[in-house]
Protein backbone atom coordinates (compact mmCIF):
# COMPACT_ATOMS: atom_id res chain seq x y z
CA UNK A 1 0.00 0.00 0.00
CA UNK A 2 2.94 2.31 0.65
CA UNK A 3 4.14 1.67 -2.73
CA UNK A 4 0.60 2.69 -4.56
CA UNK A 5 0.43 5.84 -2.25
CA UNK A 6 3.15 6.84 -3.36
CA UNK A 7 3.37 6.03 -6.94
CA UNK A 8 -0.37 8.23 -7.03
CA UNK A 9 1.29 10.93 -5.32
CA UNK A 10 3.63 11.17 -7.60
CA UNK A 11 0.96 10.53 -10.61
CA UNK A 12 -0.81 13.70 -9.14
CA UNK A 13 2.00 15.67 -10.01
CA UNK A 14 3.21 14.12 -13.16
CA UNK A 15 0.37 11.98 -15.22
CA UNK A 16 1.04 9.17 -16.43
CA UNK A 17 1.10 8.93 -20.18
CA UNK A 18 -1.30 6.18 -20.26
CA UNK A 19 -3.89 8.03 -18.19
CA UNK A 20 -4.17 10.33 -21.63
CA UNK A 21 -4.08 8.19 -24.52
CA UNK A 22 -4.41 9.24 -28.02
CA UNK A 23 -7.81 9.50 -29.86
CA UNK A 24 -8.45 5.84 -30.69
CA UNK A 25 -5.93 4.33 -28.93
CA UNK A 26 -6.76 1.20 -27.13
CA UNK A 27 -6.92 0.93 -23.57
CA UNK A 28 -3.45 0.71 -22.50
CA UNK A 29 -1.70 -2.32 -20.46
CA UNK A 30 -1.40 -0.38 -17.13
CA UNK A 31 -4.75 0.91 -17.16
CA UNK A 32 -5.88 -2.57 -17.58
CA UNK A 33 -3.61 -4.17 -15.10
CA UNK A 34 -4.97 -1.70 -12.68
CA UNK A 35 -8.59 -2.01 -13.27
CA UNK A 36 -9.36 -4.11 -10.37
CA UNK A 37 -7.97 -1.34 -7.95
CA UNK A 38 -9.85 1.09 -9.30
CA UNK A 39 -13.09 -0.82 -8.79
CA UNK A 40 -11.94 -1.26 -5.46
CA UNK A 41 -11.61 2.54 -5.32
CA UNK A 42 -15.07 3.01 -6.85
CA UNK A 43 -16.85 0.90 -4.59
CA UNK A 44 -15.22 2.10 -1.39
CA UNK A 45 -16.34 5.98 -2.26
CA UNK A 46 -19.81 4.34 -3.18
CA UNK A 47 -20.16 2.52 0.23
CA UNK A 48 -18.63 6.14 1.90
CA UNK A 49 -20.96 8.09 0.41
CA UNK A 50 -24.13 5.82 1.00
CA UNK A 51 -23.01 5.76 4.86
CA UNK A 52 -21.97 8.77 5.81
CA UNK A 53 -25.45 10.87 6.43
CA UNK A 54 -25.96 14.23 4.89
CA UNK A 55 -25.80 17.19 7.30
CA UNK A 56 -26.67 20.86 6.24
CA UNK A 57 -24.30 23.77 8.04
CA UNK A 58 -26.81 26.84 8.33
CA UNK A 59 -26.51 28.62 4.87
CA UNK A 60 -26.51 28.12 1.01
CA UNK A 61 -23.68 25.89 0.35
CA UNK A 62 -22.67 25.93 -3.21
CA UNK A 63 -19.96 23.28 -4.54
CA UNK A 64 -17.88 24.22 -7.23
CA UNK A 65 -16.18 20.33 -8.22
CA UNK A 66 -14.31 18.01 -10.83
CA UNK A 67 -14.41 14.86 -11.15
CA UNK A 68 -10.86 14.49 -12.37
CA UNK A 69 -7.07 14.96 -10.72
CA UNK A 70 -5.45 17.74 -12.01
CA UNK A 71 -6.61 21.30 -12.55
CA UNK A 72 -10.00 22.08 -14.48
CA UNK A 73 -10.20 25.38 -13.57
CA UNK A 74 -12.71 25.43 -10.68
CA UNK A 75 -10.64 28.55 -8.90
CA UNK A 76 -11.34 31.01 -11.22
CA UNK A 77 -15.07 29.53 -12.08
CA UNK A 78 -15.62 29.87 -7.67
CA UNK A 79 -14.38 33.37 -7.94
CA UNK A 80 -16.84 34.06 -10.80
CA UNK A 81 -20.07 32.80 -8.85
CA UNK A 82 -18.59 34.70 -5.84
CA UNK A 83 -18.88 37.83 -7.62
CA UNK A 84 -22.50 36.40 -8.78
CA UNK A 85 -23.46 36.32 -5.57
CA UNK A 86 -21.91 39.64 -4.37
CA UNK A 87 -23.39 41.56 -6.95
CA UNK A 88 -26.79 40.29 -5.62
CA UNK A 89 -26.02 41.53 -2.26
CA UNK A 90 -25.62 37.92 -1.35
CA UNK A 91 -22.42 37.53 1.54
CA UNK A 92 -20.86 35.25 -0.32
CA UNK A 93 -17.86 33.00 1.63
CA UNK A 94 -15.32 30.87 0.04
CA UNK A 95 -14.89 27.43 1.75
CA UNK A 96 -11.09 25.52 0.89
CA UNK A 97 -9.56 22.47 2.28
CA UNK A 98 -6.15 24.97 2.17
CA UNK A 99 -3.81 22.51 0.04
CA UNK A 100 -0.34 22.24 0.63
CA UNK A 101 -0.81 24.58 3.57
CA UNK A 102 0.37 23.69 7.25
CA UNK A 103 -3.01 25.41 8.84
CA UNK A 104 -4.92 22.52 11.03
CA UNK A 105 -8.80 23.26 12.25
CA UNK A 106 -10.85 25.90 10.97
CA UNK A 107 -9.65 29.19 10.28
CA UNK A 108 -10.55 32.71 8.61
CA UNK A 109 -7.95 33.49 6.05
CA UNK A 110 -6.43 36.59 7.03
CA UNK A 111 -4.34 38.09 3.63
CA UNK A 112 -1.80 40.16 5.81
CA UNK A 113 -1.12 37.72 8.04
CA UNK A 114 -1.21 34.41 6.49
CA UNK A 115 0.59 33.35 3.69
CA UNK A 116 0.84 30.04 0.95
CA UNK A 117 2.43 27.39 3.59
CA UNK A 118 0.35 27.93 6.20
CA UNK A 119 -3.31 28.00 4.33
CA UNK A 120 -2.58 27.54 0.91
CA UNK A 121 -1.96 29.39 -2.69
CA UNK A 122 -5.59 28.87 -3.69
CA UNK A 123 -7.14 30.45 -0.48
CA UNK A 124 -4.86 33.36 -0.53
CA UNK A 125 -6.41 33.60 -3.79
CA UNK A 126 -9.76 33.35 -2.73
CA UNK A 127 -9.87 35.28 -0.04
CA UNK A 128 -8.63 38.55 -2.08
CA UNK A 129 -12.19 38.26 -3.15
CA UNK A 130 -14.48 37.80 -0.52
CA UNK A 131 -13.81 35.96 2.97
CA UNK A 132 -12.31 32.40 2.97
CA UNK A 133 -11.91 29.79 5.27
CA UNK A 134 -9.79 26.52 5.11
CA UNK A 135 -10.70 23.30 7.09
CA UNK A 136 -9.45 19.89 6.14
CA UNK A 137 -13.15 19.08 7.55
CA UNK A 138 -15.12 20.91 4.83
CA UNK A 139 -18.44 20.53 7.58
CA UNK A 140 -16.69 22.48 9.94
CA UNK A 141 -15.39 25.09 7.86
CA UNK A 142 -18.74 25.44 6.15
CA UNK A 143 -20.65 25.44 9.24
CA UNK A 144 -18.19 28.59 10.71
CA UNK A 145 -18.71 30.26 7.99
CA UNK A 146 -22.43 30.18 8.13
CA UNK A 147 -22.07 31.08 12.00
CA UNK A 148 -20.08 34.22 10.44
CA UNK A 149 -22.79 35.48 8.38
CA UNK A 150 -22.33 33.78 5.39
CA UNK A 151 -25.21 34.09 3.11
CA UNK A 152 -23.88 31.45 0.57
CA UNK A 153 -20.89 29.69 0.83
CA UNK A 154 -18.86 28.43 -2.43
CA UNK A 155 -17.09 25.23 -1.89
CA UNK A 156 -13.78 25.40 -4.09
CA UNK A 157 -13.44 21.04 -4.62
CA UNK A 158 -15.36 19.06 -2.46
CA UNK A 159 -17.34 17.09 -4.76
CA UNK A 160 -16.33 13.66 -3.40
CA UNK A 161 -16.43 14.72 0.03
CA UNK A 162 -19.43 12.81 2.17
CA UNK A 163 -21.20 13.95 4.44
CA UNK A 164 -22.24 17.86 3.10
CA UNK A 165 -26.19 18.28 1.73
CA UNK A 166 -24.86 21.17 -1.17
CA UNK A 167 -27.72 23.15 -2.54
CA UNK A 168 -26.20 23.36 -5.66
CA UNK A 169 -23.44 21.58 -7.16
CA UNK A 170 -21.03 22.83 -10.63
CA UNK A 171 -19.17 19.75 -12.23
CA UNK A 172 -15.97 21.33 -13.97
CA UNK A 173 -14.20 19.72 -16.77
CA UNK A 174 -11.69 20.50 -18.99
CA UNK A 175 -12.84 20.34 -22.92
CA UNK A 176 -9.27 19.44 -24.03
CA UNK A 177 -7.87 17.14 -21.53
CA UNK A 178 -11.55 15.29 -21.01
CA UNK A 179 -11.94 12.38 -19.21
CA UNK A 180 -8.60 10.76 -20.04
CA UNK A 181 -8.77 7.04 -20.56
CA UNK A 182 -12.14 6.85 -18.55
CA UNK A 183 -10.45 4.99 -15.66
CA UNK A 184 -10.70 5.61 -12.06
CA UNK A 185 -7.69 6.10 -10.14
CA UNK A 186 -5.03 4.38 -10.08
CA UNK A 187 -6.16 3.41 -13.53
CA UNK A 188 -6.94 6.72 -14.72
CA UNK A 189 -7.44 10.30 -14.07
CA UNK A 190 -11.24 10.19 -12.74
CA UNK A 191 -11.54 10.20 -9.04
CA UNK A 192 -15.00 8.53 -9.52
CA UNK A 193 -16.82 7.67 -12.41
CA UNK A 194 -17.78 9.97 -14.48
CA UNK A 195 -21.88 8.94 -14.06
CA UNK A 196 -21.85 8.99 -10.33
CA UNK A 197 -20.12 12.95 -10.50
CA UNK A 198 -23.09 13.97 -13.32
CA UNK A 199 -25.95 12.38 -11.79
CA UNK A 200 -24.79 14.26 -8.20
CA UNK A 201 -24.20 17.61 -9.88
CA UNK A 202 -26.93 20.44 -11.03
CA UNK A 203 -24.86 21.85 -13.39
CA UNK A 204 -21.82 21.18 -15.99
CA UNK A 205 -19.05 23.78 -16.86
CA UNK A 206 -16.99 22.41 -19.73
CA UNK A 207 -13.64 24.71 -19.99
CA UNK A 208 -12.87 25.42 -23.66
CA UNK A 209 -14.18 23.19 -26.19
CA UNK A 210 -14.99 19.58 -25.68
CA UNK A 211 -12.35 18.08 -27.81
CA UNK A 212 -12.01 14.54 -26.68
CA UNK A 213 -14.21 11.89 -28.38
CA UNK A 214 -15.28 10.51 -24.41
CA UNK A 215 -16.19 13.58 -23.24
CA UNK A 216 -18.27 14.74 -26.22
CA UNK A 217 -19.97 10.66 -25.92
CA UNK A 218 -20.54 11.66 -22.13
CA UNK A 219 -22.18 15.04 -22.73
CA UNK A 220 -24.56 13.99 -25.15
CA UNK A 221 -26.28 11.67 -22.62
CA UNK A 222 -26.66 15.20 -20.52
CA UNK A 223 -29.83 17.77 -20.36
CA UNK A 224 -28.02 20.45 -22.87
CA UNK A 225 -30.13 22.86 -21.02
CA UNK A 226 -27.33 21.88 -17.64
CA UNK A 227 -24.16 22.45 -19.66
CA UNK A 228 -22.42 25.53 -20.40
CA UNK A 229 -19.14 26.26 -21.85
CA UNK A 230 -16.63 28.57 -20.00
CA UNK A 231 -13.44 30.30 -21.55
CA UNK A 232 -10.58 30.90 -19.64
CA UNK A 233 -8.93 34.51 -20.02
CA UNK A 234 -5.61 35.12 -19.37
CA UNK A 235 -4.70 38.63 -18.50
CA UNK A 236 -1.27 40.63 -18.37
CA UNK A 237 -0.02 43.81 -16.62
CA UNK A 238 2.05 46.25 -19.05
CA UNK A 239 4.91 47.40 -18.10
CA UNK A 240 5.72 51.16 -18.43
CA UNK A 241 2.90 51.29 -20.31
CA UNK A 242 4.01 48.67 -22.68
CA UNK A 243 3.89 45.54 -23.58
CA UNK A 244 5.90 42.86 -21.73
CA UNK A 245 7.71 41.79 -24.55
CA UNK A 246 9.17 38.69 -25.02
CA UNK A 247 8.67 35.85 -21.90
CA UNK A 248 9.75 33.21 -20.02
CA UNK A 249 6.99 31.28 -17.74
CA UNK A 250 7.16 29.38 -15.27
CA UNK A 251 4.65 28.09 -13.21
CA UNK A 252 3.17 24.42 -10.71
CA UNK A 253 -0.08 24.18 -11.26
CA UNK A 254 -2.46 21.33 -12.47
CA UNK A 255 -3.19 22.45 -16.10
CA UNK A 256 0.51 24.40 -17.12
CA UNK A 257 -0.46 23.85 -21.07
CA UNK A 258 -3.44 25.97 -20.82
CA UNK A 259 -1.35 28.76 -18.96
CA UNK A 260 1.10 28.71 -22.12
CA UNK A 261 -2.11 28.98 -24.24
CA UNK A 262 -3.72 31.62 -22.55
CA UNK A 263 -0.55 34.01 -22.88
CA UNK A 264 -0.14 33.28 -26.22
CA UNK A 265 -3.69 34.10 -27.04
CA UNK A 266 -3.41 37.41 -25.66
CA UNK A 267 -0.36 37.88 -28.60
CA UNK A 268 2.33 37.14 -25.91
CA UNK A 269 6.02 36.09 -27.19
CA UNK A 270 6.69 32.97 -24.85
CA UNK A 271 10.01 32.03 -25.23
CA UNK A 272 9.94 28.77 -23.06
CA UNK A 273 7.81 27.48 -20.35
CA UNK A 274 9.12 25.83 -16.89
CA UNK A 275 7.06 23.48 -15.16
CA UNK A 276 7.03 22.56 -11.82
CA UNK A 277 4.56 20.08 -10.08
CA UNK A 278 1.14 21.89 -8.98
CA UNK A 279 1.30 23.76 -5.56
CA UNK A 280 5.33 23.67 -5.60
CA UNK A 281 7.30 25.96 -3.27
CA UNK A 282 9.92 27.00 -4.97
CA UNK A 283 13.37 26.67 -3.76
CA UNK A 284 16.31 28.78 -3.53
CA UNK A 285 18.27 26.87 -6.59
CA UNK A 286 14.87 26.68 -8.76
CA UNK A 287 14.88 30.68 -7.94
CA UNK A 288 18.68 31.21 -9.20
CA UNK A 289 18.11 28.76 -12.29
CA UNK A 290 14.73 30.56 -13.19
CA UNK A 291 16.76 34.35 -12.74
CA UNK A 292 19.13 33.14 -14.66
CA UNK A 293 17.74 31.64 -17.64
CA UNK A 294 16.00 35.25 -17.99
CA UNK A 295 18.92 36.85 -18.44
CA UNK A 296 19.65 34.37 -20.72
CA UNK A 297 16.85 34.12 -23.33
CA UNK A 298 16.20 38.28 -22.33
CA UNK A 299 12.97 37.44 -21.71
CA UNK A 300 10.78 39.02 -18.83
CA UNK A 301 9.62 36.24 -16.24
CA UNK A 302 5.79 35.48 -15.92
CA UNK A 303 3.91 33.55 -13.71
CA UNK A 304 0.42 32.64 -11.90
CA UNK A 305 -1.56 34.49 -9.09
CA UNK A 306 -0.93 31.26 -7.24
CA UNK A 307 2.95 30.77 -8.26
CA UNK A 308 2.79 34.52 -7.42
CA UNK A 309 0.89 33.51 -3.56
CA UNK A 310 3.90 31.13 -2.81
CA UNK A 311 6.66 33.66 -3.42
CA UNK A 312 5.33 36.14 -1.68
CA UNK A 313 6.55 35.86 1.35
CA UNK A 314 10.01 35.19 0.55
CA UNK A 315 12.84 36.90 2.92
CA UNK A 316 14.47 40.08 1.47
CA UNK A 317 17.63 39.46 -0.41
CA UNK A 318 16.49 36.12 -1.32
CA UNK A 319 17.02 34.71 -4.79
CA UNK A 320 13.28 33.44 -3.90
CA UNK A 321 12.34 37.25 -3.33
CA UNK A 322 14.58 38.43 -5.98
CA UNK A 323 11.97 36.31 -8.77
CA UNK A 324 9.04 37.01 -6.92
CA UNK A 325 10.15 41.04 -7.35
CA UNK A 326 11.13 40.46 -11.36
CA UNK A 327 7.87 38.33 -12.18
CA UNK A 328 4.72 39.53 -13.59
CA UNK A 329 1.35 38.55 -12.48
CA UNK A 330 -0.50 36.99 -15.35
CA UNK A 331 -4.71 36.78 -14.10
CA UNK A 332 -6.96 34.04 -15.09
CA UNK A 333 -10.73 34.85 -15.12
CA UNK A 334 -13.43 32.99 -16.46
CA UNK A 335 -16.01 33.58 -18.70
CA UNK A 336 -18.92 32.26 -19.35
CA UNK A 337 -20.50 32.08 -22.97
CA UNK A 338 -24.06 32.20 -21.41
CA UNK A 339 -23.30 34.17 -18.57
CA UNK A 340 -27.48 35.63 -18.25
CA UNK A 341 -28.85 31.87 -18.29
CA UNK A 342 -25.90 30.67 -16.09
CA UNK A 343 -27.15 33.01 -13.23
CA UNK A 344 -30.94 32.15 -13.70
CA UNK A 345 -30.47 28.63 -13.46
CA UNK A 346 -28.10 29.26 -10.52
CA UNK A 347 -31.03 31.28 -8.79
CA UNK A 348 -33.44 28.93 -9.52
CA UNK A 349 -31.46 26.29 -8.08
CA UNK A 350 -31.06 27.88 -5.01
CA UNK A 351 -34.74 29.20 -4.91
CA UNK A 352 -35.79 25.62 -5.12
CA UNK A 353 -33.44 23.92 -2.63
CA UNK A 354 -34.24 26.33 0.21
CA UNK A 355 -37.81 25.76 0.10
CA UNK A 356 -37.01 22.12 0.20
CA UNK A 357 -35.35 23.16 3.06
CA UNK A 358 -38.07 24.84 4.95
CA UNK A 359 -40.14 22.08 3.98
CA UNK A 360 -37.45 19.80 5.46
CA UNK A 361 -37.50 21.80 8.44
CA UNK A 362 -41.06 22.45 9.07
Amino acid sequence: MKVLGRALRRWLFHPPAFWYPGEGASMPLPARMLSPLAGAVTRWGRRRRERTPLQEVGAPLVCVGNVTVGGTGKTPIALALGAHFLEQGRNAHFLSRGYGGSARGVARVAPRRHDAEEVGDEALELASAAPCWVARERLAGARAAAEAGAGVVISDDGLQTPGLRYDLSLLVVDGARGLGNGRVLPAGPLREPWEDAAARCDLILVVGEARQERLREALALCDPAMVFRVDMRTSLPSVDGESAGRLLAFCGIGHPQRFRAGLRERGADVAALRVFPDHHFYGEREAVALLRESERLGARLVTTRKDAARLAHAAHGTARRRLYDAALVARVSARLEEAERFGMCVDAFLAARMRQRKIRGA
